[in-house]
């Protein structure tokens, strides 16, 4: 087997399962791009078998702890061995993150289950070349009637992959489900990344329990799911704010599905706060859950603007008792950072407030404490605090 001997401060010698491609020291056996590789120390000991991209920034992403190949056996056991940890942790049955890539051993593979439906993206290269065994290992283990792929996001460029998606196997249909007794129906070939945000699932009924009542902005909303689930628990009043033209449309058509008010707005949520702010409006409750801010550690300053922005605005629109629910999916923004930048926020605001609870990754994408790449998750639940 080809493979690569690494630094002796690389970081997979803790436990780390990528190799950058500084810390290579050699590359032995002429290794193809995709091929399965060898990774050793300086002493010639094996930490395992990885798969090999000369072509990324991470030349060589782990699999194993000891000589293994990828075939259909190797996938039908992680695939099993992922379902497994599901059913254990007793995640939503039919609704669900199947395989979270690094977390469960398959690097850049993730799929997702809506029903009888599976939602595959692959974001590496060996994965990617290994795309017909992957499919099949996950017909023997899981069954399902159709198998759609969505691997369109934009890291598969940085392992020198087009975007690609479309119908695997069966017949591509809308996906039906329900969330705190509000039905949902997804096009799960156009909706966004595999299709809904299944790390939100058990955070609907959390905010949805302390909405009664209240007048409810929920921004960036997306198909509307903080919205619906809000509306349903007997909010007075619910605006979901969205500049995404198909999101609004679905939105509104899963309002008209369960008979529930929601305004719509379809706009950019900073220029909707400014001007709700000029407008004097007032909230009870806040739902900030934005699409990633920053992709790379480069850009964490810009995304820190950003999200101070946007809880300035938002400490501004709450009553005086107000609840803002915030949330962030940016992997290099921090718990720390988050924190830090809603403390400024609040400043900013003249506002204080207090920590009702924090918001973690859903159990059904698992976090490895030696990866910190595989947590991305985070949020807070905070009440104003009025000033005597």
């Amino acid at each position: 087997m080809a493979g690569i001997v690494v630094r002796p401060r690389a970081r997979i010698l803790h436990g780390h399962d990528w190799v950058f491609s500084s810390e290579v020291l050699k590359v032995f056996g002429n290794p193809a791009d995709g091929d399965v590789i060898s990774i050793k120390d300086g002493r010639d000991r094996m930490l395992g078998s990885a798969i090999w991209n000369s072509k990324s920034q991470i030349v060589a992403r782990r699999f194993s702890h000891r000589r293994q190949d990828l075939d259909l056996d190797f996938f039908k056991r992680r695939i099993a061995q992922a379902a497994e940890y599901r059913d254990r942790r007793k995640v939503t049955p039919q609704l669900h993150r199947v395989v979270w890539s690094e977390s469960d051993g398959l690097p850049g593979m993730i799929l997702d289950r809506y029903g009888d439906q599976f939602v595959l993206q692959l974001t590496t290269l060996g994965m990617d070349q290994r795309k017909e065994i992957l499919i099949n290992a996950i017909g023997e283990v899981l069954g399902g009637r159709t198998m759609i792929e969505r691997s369109d996001a934009a890291v598969r460029r940085a392992e020198g992959l087009p975007l690609a998606s479309g119908v695997l196997r069966g017949e591509a249909r809308e996906t039906e489900f329900e969330i705190c007794g509000v039905k949902f129906s997804i096009d799960l070939l156009s909706a966004q990344k595999t299709g809904f945000y299944l790390d939100q699932i058990p955070h609907y009924p959390v905010v949805a329990s302390i909405a009664a009542g209240r007048r409810v902005l929920d921004c960036f909303t997306n198909e509307g799911a903080f919205a619906l689930t809000c509306a349903r628990a007997g909010a007075r009043e619910v605006i979901g704010v969205e500049m995404q033209a198909s999101a609004i449309a679905a939105a509104r058509d899963n309002s008209k599905r369960n008979q529930l008010p929601v305004r719509w707005v379809e706009q950019d949520v900073f220029v909707y706060l400014r001007a709700a702010e000029k407008a004097g409006a007032q909230f009870d409750l806040i739902v900030l859950d934005p699409p990633s801010f920053t992709k790379s550690k480069s850009r964490v300053r810009d995304a820190i603007r950003g999200y101070r922005e946007l809880h300035l605005r938002a400490f501004k629109l709450l009553s005086r008792d107000g609840i803002l629910a915030t949330f962030s999916c940016s992997h290099h923004v921090t718990d720390t950072i988050l924190s830090e930048t809603i403390s400024a926020a609040l400043v900013d605001a003249r506002r204080s407030a207090r920590q009702l609870r924090r918001f973690e990754q859903a159990l059904d994408h698992p976090i490895l404490p030696t990866m910190p790449e595989t947590e991305y998750f985070k949020g807070v639940l905070l009440e104003m605090k009025s000033s005597i």
